[in-house]
């Protein structure tokens, strides 16, 4: 066993940043009352909350009462498409919705989707290039007179691609100026991968839903937030105490809305760091393009994550892989965390016009804020002799 991990899978999970952790513990220990009793102790957690809502509020260039706090970004996810057809489909008993999303969407947002077209709900899946984008375009090609929502992932957690979220943001409002319309169309954005690296001002994208994790920028997991603009039907998933205006019932998770809040506030403070991210992914992509033949980089190279370096090696499984290097101390990932379990080649790549058997053969390698370049060296080294020996090995390869 590797007493020390060079740990490169950040798109699937990040470190509690400590000064995440400081401002939290004291919600565990001396203010740890519930935020919603009105006694002293409970306004004092209270306040905390309110004061994280402001906080994430002014990220978004959105209003307090806009944000609501969630579980993490699969409950924001369904909640907004869920919440967004339930509350349509009531104003309008003879509605019949129509979602637009595109095919390399997160699981978090296709399982609901399907849920919905067994209930009757239309659903286009728009297409994606070679390089993992989506044209506003098709989005616009895709609306109907009964669309009532578009969902569109603002940066992909595979291959790192960023989607053009304020040109579509601009064709829906357009869209919705249109006096003939009798239903106008909601516009939602998983933003999961997308606060640290890119501007998440909701009035600029034309969104009216944003997902979010504090899980994903340096804090706490089983957190996180949906943001609705004001207007916006919503119907809550859960029912119980009441909480944040009846809409999201549930005792408040007040540590981690505080670690949640301080981790996007250090974001700001830790900008910098984004282009030394960006110089060491290039660094690595560069080097394993000179030290391993027949390999593919997935993804746009420019309208990407800087974070994010996607591979395929022909002739080889992605998980031997993974495995490997798992052995030598380093990890990575072959896709989405959410779906490492699955034999099936990732719906990513396969939108993307790879083929299955090349699919299979895919390695995420995401870097952040601890990345050293050592690290880096140390894959760089020990990838190539796995490589070669895989494809000895493998019946694709010969």
């Amino acid at each position: 066993m590797p007493k020390k991990i060079a740990y490169l899978d950040y798109s699937a999970t990040t470190p509690v940043d400590g000064r995440v952790l400081q401002a939290m513990l004291p919600y565990f220990k001396e203010n740890f009352a519930n935020a919603s009793s009105i006694h002293q102790a409970g306004l004092v957690s209270k306040a905390a909350v309110e004061q994280s809502r402001e906080i994430i509020a002014k990220f978004l260039d959105a209003e307090a009462e806009e944000v609501y706090f969630t579980s993490g970004a699969t409950e924001s996810d369904n909640w907004a498409i869920l919440g967004v057809i339930k509350a349509v489909k009531e104003k309008d008993k003879n509605f019949i919705p129509h979602v637009i999303t595109s095919k390399i969407e997160h699981e978090a947002i296709l399982d609901p989707l399907r849920q919905l077209e067994k209930e009757g709900v239309q659903v286009t899946y728009l297409p994606v290039d070679k390089k993992g984008l989506i044209q506003a375009g098709d989005v616009a090609a895709a609306i109907k007179p009964n669309t009532a929502l578009v969902t569109i992932m603002y940066a992909n957690n595979e291959v790192g691609t960023i989607q053009p979220i304020a040109s579509i943001g601009e064709l829906i409002r357009q869209a919705n100026r249109q006096s003939r319309r009798q239903h106008k169309i909601h516009f939602h954005t998983d933003a999961t991968q997308a606060p640290a690296y890119c501007d998440c001002g909701v009035n600029k994208l034309g969104v009216d839903l944003l997902s979010m994790s504090a899980h994903k920028i340096y804090g706490p997991k089983g957190i996180g937030a949906l943001y609705v603009r004001q207007g916006t039907p919503l119907r809550p998933l859960l029912y119980g105490g009441g909480q944040q205006g009846g809409l999201r019932s549930g005792t408040y998770n007040v540590a981690g809305i505080v670690g949640f809040s301080k981790a996007v506030e250090l974001l700001k403070q830790e900008k910098s760091k984004n282009k030394s991210i960006k110089r060491l992914r290039d660094y690595l992509i560069s080097r394993i393009r000179k030290k391993i033949p027949s390999i593919m980089v997935n993804g746009d190279l420019i309208k990407r994550l800087p974070s994010n370096a996607h591979f395929i090696f022909k002739g080889v499984e992605g998980e031997s892989i993974l495995l490997m290097l798992s052995q030598k101390g380093l990890a990575v990932s072959t896709g989405s965390a959410c779906s490492s379990g699955s034999l099936e080649p990732s719906h990513v790549l396969l939108a993307m016009g790879i083929p299955p058997e090349l699919a299979h053969g895919s390695v995420r390698v995401t870097i952040g804020r601890q990345t050293t370049k050592r690290e880096l060296d140390a894959l760089i080294k020990e990838l190539p002799p796995i490589i070669k020996k895989l494809r000895a090995m493998s019946p694709l390869s010969n």
